[in-house]
């Protein structure tokens, strides 16, 4: 029997027949030389190159590759720069979102509680002391004075308030306050006097319009506010100079609405009054009557006591603002 061996003696597989580019080195034997020219390992290498496909035809030494790398950095500084920013910033949001904690979903329980803590901490102001603040400034004094003597001294008639209506010196106050008066004087939230005219009257509803012949450069107007929705048991505020002193604000409530009141003289009879029950006594006459923003609703004209005495019991009343503004020539609403 015929033995095939299994292995040649030889690495090179042999061309086929024919094959004019076989090689014509070698031995007879089939043994390739011990060592090639350097041209033939090239050729060998660029031959496996091929083989080996598009992609690695492609490999460039990595000497070639750092220089060409370092060339197009210079040649676009701007690009590496804009590249090497967008990576820090994608490096820094994604430490900070990974670390960061999930945000907290704020619930109605959290904002209730908040209230109430800042409720139990913080003492608010009340509606009077809000009203208060909201009205000084357009509070003036009414004084009524007798001529001056002759020694220079002046005596005082009769004292009431007043409310600034317009920055212009419009004032508004009772009648009863100013009639008969041959001087009359007013003193602003500031400080300063000013002498003052009638500007206009209203005897069906005890209303005189004043007007300051100086003004403070800073004088501010009461804010009117309509009486269509006042109701009974709403706060109010009423600010004047009872017996001279003040300014002194007094609050209550509204006790009725679209009330009427007769003069203890009997001479006048006023209808569709404000009625409340915040503390008004001589010297109240023409302050305004506010709500707990401060706004007017109202000029205090009178009080109730069916004693001889002129104080307060508890009831008091007041001109509606819309009435006591008709009469100054305005409708503020």
């Amino acid at each position: 029997m015929r033995r095939v061996p299994l292995y040649s003696r030889s690495s090179r597989t042999a061309p086929p027949a024919g094959d004019a580019r076989a090689p014509a080195t070698g031995d007879r034997s089939g043994h390739e030389p011990a060592a090639r020219s350097s041209a033939s390992i090239r050729n060998a290498s660029a031959g496996e190159a091929e083989r080996a496909g598009p992609d690695a035809a492609r490999v460039e030494h990595p000497t070639k590759l750092a220089s060409r790398l370092r060339d197009w950095t210079k040649a676009h500084p701007r690009s590496l720069a804009g590249a090497f920013a967008a990576l820090l910033i994608a490096t820094v949001v994604g430490i900070t979102s990974f670390g960061a904690p999930p945000a907290r979903v704020i619930t109605q329980r959290d904002i209730d509680q908040a209230v109430l803590h800042a409720l139990q901490t913080n003492a608010l102001p009340s509606p009077a002391t809000r009203a208060w603040a909201a009205i000084r400034p357009s509070v003036v004094r009414v004084r009524a004075l007798d001529p001056p003597q002759d020694d220079g001294s002046e005596s005082e008639r009769n004292v009431g308030t007043g409310v600034v209506i317009v920055d212009t010196g419009t004032i508004l106050t009772n009648l009863h306050v100013v009639v008969g008066a041959p001087r009359l004087e007013v003193e602003f939230a500031d400080g300063s006097v000013s002498e003052a005219t009638v500007a206009g009257l209203e005897p069906d509803q005890d209303l005189a319009v004043l007007q300051a012949k100086t003004i403070p450069d800073d004088l501010k107007a009461a804010t009117m506010r309509s009486t269509s929705d006042l109701s009974v048991g709403d706060t109010v505020v009423a600010v004047g100079f009872p017996f001279g002193i003040g300014p002194t604000a007094t609050a209550g409530i509204v006790s009725g609405v679209r009330r009427e009141f007769r003069s203890p003289e009997g001479k006048r009879l006023l209808t569709n009054l404000i009625q409340f029950d915040a503390a008004a006594n001589p010297g109240n006459s023409g302050g305004p009557l506010v709500t707990a923003d401060g706004e007017v609703v109202g000029i205090v004209t009178a009080i109730m006591n069916p004693t001889e005495q002129r104080v307060f019991i508890g009831i008091g009343f007041a001109v509606p603002i819309e009435t006591a503004a008709a009469s100054a020539g305005m409708s503020p609403f």
